[in-house]
């Protein structure tokens, strides 16, 4: 049995660096709480971080739901066309003539909506892709991997309100570009999430033009450097690193052509990226004083290679990497510790994840952050023992109060993505509906559950004497854990 001391630890360590103790306790975890982190990194090395999907899983690849999409956007295209009557036909009646049938309908009877198939595409792909998503963070014993998917996928964010076409892929996305590679070469990922269709369109790059390619010279457009600014200020680089603008507009020409398939061909499967020789920009182009040849697809390919191991992305990653899990001015020691790993391994995450766990200055309790929302209602989730996300409308109330603490599900104001500071969360507006978040989560706890139990199981030795009087004199077990939940040992990490 885990000594107090321990069980301690174990606790700090599970809030740290996953995502809250589960409802039934630190249990075997807490005897080594650190090579049970390790070998959470070691089993996603050995097994893969990605998830199934297509066939019965229920989440369907980006390929797929963009076929559905394209296939909806035909159907409406047709049924908004108007209607040109045959000459040879008898005049159509007017609706609501006496006696006439219009359309087979019966006379006066109101004629309701038109239903277009799939007319709920984003908003019911996106309904499942949030259950997936939640329930993959309610299972590990510590979700320290999954806290990584949390981190990369905010590193590289995209927008549902983008609406359409991002919206039904934003899911996708992140298990298609993010997930697999969290534990494996930063450059892999890189290369990932600028060629997925939802990246390219959520930052426009399909309708980059180079203006001396084929397209360029034939319909007058041009470039559009959405995606390779973003590409050096937020996913390598970051800002004031070195880089100027002809260096973005450079890069920019490096990925024209750089698209998506609209339609299937013999060499293209829709909804997949493709190489558009008649976008790109031709000739040698130039990125931070390299030059990169003319060759297709390649030319952007070796850029972002190169940006992927240029030391300012392996500072700009670590310091990153440092304040999201320990403090918003991270030690400098352990931002070294970050970028050394990363360069001495070539961006090898895993290597990257495991120096985090290493680092004394990681495990300094006089530092914390505030749980993001989306941390802190699962940590709620986790807490409780809920399960069942995948039931129809069980996610609607979860979706709704992560709005109303303003980190809507993959909906950042911006591609910077959420902001990671605890100001920009710990506000009086903040704390109100993070209040409303716990009362919820209170009410829809799983059956009888002691709020004084489930405080000694999630908080155990870390439980502040305030706290544990607080839950025990509520007035009802529903006010008892939203007390729990509101507790500032429950709300930092």
């Amino acid at each position: 049995m885990a000594s107090e001391r321990d069980t301690r630890l174990a606790v700090f360590a599970v809030n740290r660096f996953g995502l809250g103790v589960k409802a039934d306790g630190i249990g075997g975890i807490a005897d080594d709480i650190r090579e049970r982190l390790r070998e959470e990194v070691r089993t996603g090395l050995s097994a893969g971080t990605a998830v199934p999907q297509g066939g019965n899983t229920g989440l369907e690849t980006s390929a797929a739901l963009f076929r559905a999409w394209r296939e909806r956007e035909d159907f409406l295209r047709v049924a908004r066309m108007p209607v040109r009557p045959d000459p040879g036909q008898p005049p159509t009646p007017q609706p609501g003539t006496p006696g006439l049938r219009v359309g087979g309908m019966e006379p006066n009877k109101p004629v309701g909506p038109m239903r277009v198939p799939g007319s709920t595409i984003p908003q019911a792909t996106f309904l499942t892709e949030a259950a997936a998503r939640m329930g993959f963070g309610l299972g590990p014993d510590i979700g320290f991997v999954e806290r990584l998917v949390l981190f990369w996928s905010n590193h590289f964010a995209i927008a549902t309100s983008k609406g359409g076409q991002v919206k039904t892929l934003a899911g996708a996305f992140e298990r298609e570009a993010i997930r697999p590679y969290v534990l494996g070469r930063f450059s892999d990922m890189l290369l990932a999430v600028e060629t997925h269709p939802a990246m390219l369109m959520y930052l426009d790059n399909q309708q980059s033009v180079g203006p001396q390619s084929q397209a360029g010279q034939k319909q007058r457009r041009g470039l559009n450097e959405n995606l390779a600014r973003e590409i050096l200020e937020l996913h390598t680089m970051g800002v004031g690193s070195g880089y100027s603008q002809a260096d973005v507009t450079s890069l920019a020409r490096t990925i024209t052509g750089w698209t998506v398939a609209y339609n299937d061909t013999p060499n293209r499967v829709q909804g997949r990226f493709i190489f558009s020789a008649y976008q790109h920009e031709p000739g040698d182009h130039s990125v931070l004083g390299t030059s990169y040849r003319t060759g297709g697809a390649v030319q952007g390919q070796m850029a972002l290679l190169d940006l992927a191991r240029h030391p300012a992305t392996a500072h700009h990653i670590a310091r990153k990497l440092a304040r999201h899990f320990t403090a918003d001015t991270p030690d400098p020691k352990l931002v070294g510790r970050l970028e050394r790993a990363f360069i001495d391994t070539d961006g090898d995450l895993a290597a990257v994840s495991l120096t985090l766990l290493e680092a004394p200055e990681a495990w300094r309790e006089d530092t914390r952050k505030p749980r993001l929302p989306y941390e802190f209602l699962i940590a709620g989730l986790r807490a409780t023992g809920r399960s069942g996300l995948d039931r129809p409308n069980a996610v609607n109330p979860l979706l709704s109060a992560l709005n109303a603490m303003g980190q809507g599900l993959w909906d950042p104001s911006g591609p910077n993505g959420f902001p990671d500071t605890a100001g920009a969360w710990i506000s009086a507006e903040g704390m109100t509906s993070r209040l409303e978040t716990a009362a919820m989560l209170g009410r829809q706890a799983p059956g009888a559950r002691n709020p004084n139990d489930v405080l000694a199981n999630v908080l155990g030795p870390r439980a502040s004497r305030e706290t544990r009087v607080a839950v025990s004199r509520a007035d009802s077990r529903e006010q008892g854990l939203a007390l729990l939940f509101m507790a500032p040992e429950f709300q930092w990490r």
